[in-house]
């Protein structure tokens, strides 16, 4: 039997283990990344819209999506190095925020204001004055295509919130990339197409992995950042009895169509548009290309999954026709193809939308799961979250009783890590969507 001998073990390669593990070998861990795939963000982080926002209804959330926001724009500075497999790219387009009953301006303004984020407030005029072609009505709520109630006229118009600091970053696998080969070159060592088939423990703490080619990685620390596998894998460990808050995993898609008139100019996409009054959002991509998610709405089932490897990896023409067709409510010179094109992949979704960066109740066995959808833009932080967490755990801090609090190195920000405890009291001014 061949044993890896590891101080940690970091199970999942996409953005967020990518980042733990890069944080981790900073810190002087002796770090190995197992993944059931290929290489690294080949599973949820693959099927990311990439989008950089700062629209969450908590401070934590808020201010960690700041401070990874200022990663995203300084990247090489951020990994310490040029990666030669290529560097993704952040592209800062602002995003307008329809002011929705689902999400009120007046819940965001004041976190924006604490954190100091640069924002502006847009009435309906306005709105229709920076977005050329966009139809500033009030369609509330989403609807479904064949509900007769689709089609109606609005009767009133919304306004927006607009923040020129967002954006989107343009290849959300190779960031991943970026990620790993950082981790890499900080002494981490990653290992693919391996499957996990059990946890080992030694008295009461984790002991490492069993994989199943015959092979073991053995290591007194492990990080649960398997996305969709997440709760699986929790399931193997023997841990959840005192999680306030459950993961499960989520099919989604996103499609690509070409963007409406005027919506890029040249080489620079237009914005990116949350639109939960139509239950969607879009940004644009180069080449005039525009992508189209969906927002979670009331009236389209959730697909969940028991089984997260028996999901449908292509997109499909009715959830399509759905999401480009509310598009196309909100850009009336949006044109909805008639075959579908996009991505389709499963999402890690906790009970809030909100993610957990925590300990366990399993000593020296850490989660970073929930992630998928609304945390692909705080990776960078993520990874310094739980470097944090596990160093301040394992030197015996209690962080149950008082979490770790983790200051930005760019804003100066302070996270308060207990917003992200598996313990925590569900958000409940959470939209019950991506948005968080």
């Amino acid at each position: 039997m061949v044993t890896i001998t590891a101080d940690v073990v970091v199970v999942g390669a996409g953005v967020i283990g990518s980042s733990t593990a890069l944080e981790l070998a900073r810190a002087g861990f002796r770090v190995v990344v197992v993944d059931r795939l290929g290489g690294p963000g080949q599973g949820s982080t693959s099927a990311s819209s990439a989008v950089v926002r700062f629209n969450y209804s908590t401070f934590p959330g808020v201010a960690a999506a700041w401070e990874a926001r200022h990663c995203w724009e300084s990247w090489p500075d951020h990994l310490g190095f040029v990666d030669r497999a290529g560097m993704a790219r952040f592209w800062r387009t602002g995003m307008v925020f329809l002011d929705v009953d689902a999400a009120p301006k007046e819940r965001v303004v004041p976190l924006f204001d604490r954190a100091g984020i640069p924002y502006e407030t847009w009435d309906a005029s306005l709105l229709a004055e920076r977005i050329p072609g966009l139809d500033v009505g009030r369609f509330w709520p989403p609807k479904r295509l064949d509900d007769d109630g689709f089609w109606a006229d609005p009767t009133e118009q919304l306004g927006a919130l607009w923040t020129p600091d967002a954006g989107w970053v343009d290849d959300p696998t190779l960031a991943a990339v970026n990620l790993a080969d950082a981790a890499g070159h900080a002494g981490a060592r990653f290992v693919y197409d391996s499957q996990v088939t059990a946890v080992r423990r030694t008295g009461g703490r984790v002991a490492g992995v069993a994989l199943a080619n015959g092979e073991q990685v053995d290591a007194p620390i492990v990080v649960n950042a398997a996305g969709p596998w997440s709760s699986a894998f929790n399931q193997m460990a023997g841990v959840g009895d005192d999680f306030a808050i459950t993961t499960r995993p989520m099919r989604q898609e996103v499609h690509f169509v070409a963007a409406p008139p005027n919506f890029n100019h040249g080489d620079r996409p237009g914005p990116v548009i949350a639109d939960l009054d139509l239950g969607t959002y879009l940004r644009g991509a180069p080449g005039n290309g525009l992508y189209v998610g969906g927002t979670e709405p009331e009236c389209d089932p959730m697909q969940w999954l028991d089984d997260p490897d028996e999901a449908n990896l292509r997109p499909t023409v009715a959830l399509f026709d759905a999401q480009v067709t509310r598009a196309a409510r909100r850009f009336p010179n949006l044109s909805v193809p008639a075959r579908p094109s996009g991505i389709a992949g499963v999402y890690d979704v906790s009970t809030d939308w909100t993610p957990l960066y925590d300990r366990t109740s399993l000593d020296g066995f850490y989660v970073a799961i929930g992630t998928s959808g609304n945390q692909f833009k705080n990776a960078p932080v993520a990874g310094r979250f739980m470097a944090a967490i596990v160093a301040a755990v394992e030197n015996g801090h209690d962080h149950d009783s008082h979490p770790v609090q983790y200051r930005g190195e760019h804003t100066g920000l302070t996270v308060d890590l207990g917003a992200f405890s598996r313990r925590r009291t569900v958000n409940a001014d959470s939209t019950g969507t991506v948005i968080g």
